[in-house]
């Protein structure tokens, strides 16, 4: 570790500890607010607060005029039961930091420190955005309504973890250019039909035969109507009907999720389902209603963005620790994409993929955890990105 950031690493994991602790689902976290409030009022940085959700913007304002550059952490947890043994644990049943989220504050925060210990010789102002509702692809379109991002110059983020691939070097970050994550998009499909005993099938219309032909008839949207090269998904992933065993239901809930590189094909990918899946219930005599959930757009990063960021990596850890490179974009989404939209910047990856320390599997699950001793480098990247910004 260079010797200038010891001293964050034990209040990053400190802090990072504490919020795996207080885990919290959706836009509002009052544990979660109220505790990085504490931390920013010890800090001596001022914020405002959303009216809308638990979103914070501090503000940290140099001796100088020059460019605003804002950095965002996401706050929200999962709806999972842990299943760490570490003395760390969520003492919320039911929910879990698995996505790395509480890193990503503790990360943020860490880089609220280090930024105020040069405040007064910056050129300009750091916005730190600290955001709910990052899982339902809500919290960043209210950040942007808050107005958060107005008047930003550049804007960077940050995911630890696997998921970009576990075979990352733990430490290893990649700061792409252009299309680094996919869209998604959450489309729920509740197909109706007429109820009768089973026994006799021809009184009614059977809702469960029609959703299991629609779900067949999706998956040829990626293998017959998209070039092999075009990268989508179409995943369903939840079906609910029926309550007995010899009766035939009036409807069948679909649920499931499309994936995208680019807004052209995200968009196809929903007329194509409300299409397939109204004229496959009405083939054999039912009926069905599409409601699409837009989430997020594809994550594309500015490539001079993503440069400055892997410029500024490699002054503080080497070349060999940046990448700009990727084999292919990642197919999970992100609404950091909502602020690419408005503001140039890079959406960055920190790999904490330590096999040694079981720190390699995937998020979302319930044994997700990191490799704590990467926290400093993601707070010391941010405060490289925010110095060659806004530094003379």
């Amino acid at each position: 570790m260079i010797q200038q950031y010891s001293g964050i690493q034990a209040y990053i994991l400190r802090i990072r500890r504490r919020l795996h602790q207080i885990p919290e689902i959706g836009l509002n976290l009052p544990k979660t607010a109220s505790f990085i409030q504490r931390e920013l009022e010890a800090l001596q940085i001022p914020y405002v607060l959303s009216e809308r959700d638990s979103g914070i913007m501090a503000v940290i304002k140099g001796d100088y005029p020059g460019k605003t550059v804002a950095f965002r952490a996401d706050m929200d947890a999962l709806q999972l039961e842990e299943e760490n043994t570490v003395d760390y644990c969520s003492l919320h049943k039911g929910c879990m930091h698995a996505c790395g989220h509480d890193a990503h504050m503790a990360m943020l925060l860490g880089t609220a420190r280090l930024l105020m210990t040069w405040r007064h010789s910056m050129h300009g102002t750091v916005r730190l955005i600290f955001q709910p509702g990052e899982e339902t692809a809500r919290g960043a379109a209210l950040a942007i309504q808050d107005g958060f991002v107005d008047r930003v110059d550049a804007i960077f983020g940050l995911h630890i973890g696997t998921l970009f691939g576990k075979e990352i070097p733990c430490g290893q970050f990649v700061a792409a250019r252009g299309c680094c994550m996919a869209s998604y998009d959450h489309f729920i499909l509740k197909v109706k039909g007429k109820s009768c005993h089973g026994s006799n099938p021809e009184k009614g219309t059977d809702p469960i035969q029609i959703a299991a032909h629609m779900i067949l008839a999706l998956q040829t949207i990626q293998t017959r109507e998209l070039s092999g090269t075009t990268a989508s998904v179409i995943t369903v992933g939840k079906v609910t009907g029926g309550f007995e065993y010899n009766v035939i239901p009036d409807e069948v809930l679909i649920e499931g999720t499309t994936r995208a590189l680019n807004e052209e094909v995200r968009v196809y990918l929903a007329e194509r389902i409300r299409q397939i899946a109204e004229a496959t219930a009405q083939t054999f005599g039912g009926t069905c209603e599409t409601k699409i959930l837009w989430g997020a757009p594809p994550v594309v990063n500015d490539p001079r963005m993503a440069r400055l960021a892997a410029d500024a990596i490699a002054e503080l850890l080497g070349e060999d620790k940046v990448s700009m490179e990727m084999e292919a974009p990642c197919m999970a989404g992100e609404d950091f994409a909502n602020y690419l939209g408005r503001v140039p910047g890079a959406f960055l990856y920190l790999s904490s993929s330590n096999p040694r320390k079981g720190t390699d599997r995937p998020h979302h699950s319930s044994g997700f955890n990191i490799d704590e001793e990467v926290l400093w480098e993601g707070a010391a990247a941010f405060d490289r990105i925010a110095r060659k910004m806004l530094q003379r």
